[in-house]
């Protein structure tokens, strides 16, 4: 799951560091997602994954990490 992760953000998050270089703790937004780019992330990852994430999920916290956002795909379903 988290190679898909770092995927998306790699294709999505325009990061001003590579993914690859990040471990999955580190903050995406001090690495470089802006807002935006958070949601074009959230987008992709619902495509990738066949999912959507709740309203109450849709919170920077959320998607900070490759950890938290791993953590949020399974809460809505997705096997580890």
């Amino acid at each position: 799951m988290k190679d898909q992760i770092r995927q998306v953000i790699r294709e999505h998050a325009h990061l001003s560091v590579d993914v690859e270089t990040l471990g999955d703790d580190a903050d995406l937004y001090q690495a470089g997602m802006t807002s935006h780019a958070s949601v074009n992330v959230m987008i992709a990852l619902e495509d990738t994954f066949d999912v959507e994430f709740l309203d109450s999920m849709l919170k920077r916290s959320v998607f900070e990490s490759i950890d938290s956002i791993a953590g949020a795909l399974q809460e809505v379903g997705v096997p580890a």
